[in-house]
């Protein structure tokens, strides 16, 4: 397997176009990464690190991992690609409730250039409000001895400059995932996230081998070791994992000749909407968060300790709204009953079920199966990291927190799961997720462009292909 690898790596250079992608991709991932050596004006670096010695294991810590260290340093590229999903969700959304925008979607290559137009004009707006936000609250933050996090008395020529920095470093950012997708290997915008976690590998190694010097954490080590082991099968195994629905064709005049197709299959996957549920029912739950930057009203500030990580609220609507934004892009995304006319038109059926609405409320009974079970997946490996980092506050379940919060401080290795262990899971939950399912998408792209061209790939002459998230 380790020699068809290499042999892999070397026929990937020996393939002209190939060569240039991969050069290419590479060199527009090494920009990206140059960014966050590009602070935004009117910061004091020394107390905005003192700072994040404090929030790293916290909510902003989190951000901090999915942004590759940008919003750590906020560099100009703090808000990521975040601003661009968001919008690309919300477009999609869209499309589904108003007319103009499904009809602008279904004329073809002409409509998806104006769908992305739109998209990045509205990535546009949310970067300005989000910069904005993010200026004014760092004016209200200090470190631990008191010292400001912006030099000078700040205002609004602080968050005007904040603002304009922050939104052109993602319209940058943008471009730069668009250009990997046309010009380079994979999903650009994928890739720029998956870069963004995968660069803090070399930390994460680092915190880890410290609390192995420690023998009181070596046991913690090897729990978490085993967790990200078990989390990698599981997310391999679920993205991989697609239900076959047999289909038939009946047979149909070529010419003058009586051709009978063979059987086929309908495949769905288990977890068909992906990592999109996690990152809006995160993106929903932080509004609360954004607003407390402008107003200190008692009321929000109750909200936003109420959707703190680790809250059993919190826990709760993350949980919820998993499971809602599952079943709604899914319903979305795949529209059973138009399969099962097109299957129709094309003189294909499901043996035992009838042609036409039968064959869609079959097709609606086995999603709802699936996107359950997916729904609950992608909570489980969500909920990994939340326990890890902010742990799980039992004090404020109702009737029985405050004694089951005692009994669990006095057990002896049981309490982390109040406070959480306090390292960063760099390979669990959500980044995790992205992780192997970008490195999937790739190597299957890159394996497909190999064999097309007579050269072995991967996984060699005589393996099974390998096949990414969105293979069918």
């Amino acid at each position: 397997m380790f020699e068809s690898f290499i042999n892999a790596i070397r026929n990937l250079f020996k393939v002209p176009e190939l060569r240039r992608r991969v050069i290419f991709t590479l060199a527009m991932l090494a920009a990206y990464r140059f960014g966050i050596h590009v602070p935004v004006p009117g910061l004091d670096q020394e107390a905005l690190k003192n700072f994040w010695n404090q929030a790293a294991g916290g909510l902003f810590g989190a951000l901090d991992l999915f942004s590759g260290g940008n919003f750590r340093r906020i560099s100009i590229f703090a808000l990521g690609i975040m601003p661009y999903i968001t919008s690309s969700i919300i477009l999609q959304l869209m499309t589904s409730v108003y007319p103009a925008l499904k009809k602008i979607q279904e004329e073809g290559e002409l409509g998806r250039r104006k769908i992305n137009q739109y998209t990045r004009y509205l990535t546009v707006v949310l970067a300005l409000i989000q910069g904005v936000s993010l200026g004014y609250w760092l004016q209200r933050q200090a470190d631990s001895t008191g010292r400001p996090l912006v030099l000078g008395t700040g205002g609004i020529g602080f968050s005007l400059v904040a603002m304009l920095t922050l939104t052109a470093g993602t319209i940058l950012v943008m471009w730069i995932g668009e250009q990997i997708t046309e010009r380079g290997i994979g999903n650009g915008i994928s890739l720029l996230i998956f870069a963004g976690i995968v660069v803090g590998v070399p930390s994460a190694i680092q915190q880890l081998w410290e609390r192995v010097k420690d023998p009181g954490s070596a046991v913690v080590v090897i729990i978490l070791l085993i967790v990200m082991l078990a989390v990698t099968a599981a997310i391999v195994f679920f993205e991989r994992g697609t239900r076959k629905i047999p289909t038939n064709h009946t047979r149909r005049m070529v010419g003058n000749k009586m051709v009978t197709t063979q059987s086929s299959h309908l495949p769905l996957k288990v977890n068909i909407a992906g990592v999109i549920p996690v990152i809006f029912a995160s993106s929903v739950l932080a509004i609360p968060q954004t607003l407390a930057t402008f107003g200190n009203w008692s009321w929000l500030q109750a909200v936003n300790t109420a959707l703190s990580g680790g809250h059993p609220v919190y826990e709760l609507l993350f949980i919820a709204g998993i499971v809602l934004f599952s079943f709604f892009y899914v319903s979305i995304v795949f529209n059973a009953d138009e399969v099962a006319e097109n299957l129709r038109k094309q003189g294909a059926f499901i043996p035992g079920i009838r042609p036409g609405k039968r064959t869609g409320d079959y097709l609606n009974s086995i999603l709802v199966r699936l996107t359950t079970v997916g729904a609950l997946y992608l909570v489980v490996v969500c909920l990994i990291p939340q326990i890890m980092i902010s742990g799980f506050k039992v004090q404020y379940l109702p009737f029985i927190g405050p004694w089951l919060d005692s009994i669990i401080q006095n057990i002896p290795g049981v309490s982390w799961i109040l406070t959480g262990l306090g390292i960063s899971f760099y390979f669990g939950g959500t980044s995790l997720l992205i992780v192997v399912g970008v490195a999937m998408d790739t190597i299957s792209q890159v394996e497909a462009q190999l064999v097309m061209r007579h050269y072995d790939g991967f996984l060699g002459p005589r393996g099974a292909r390998l096949r990414g998230r969105r293979a069918t």
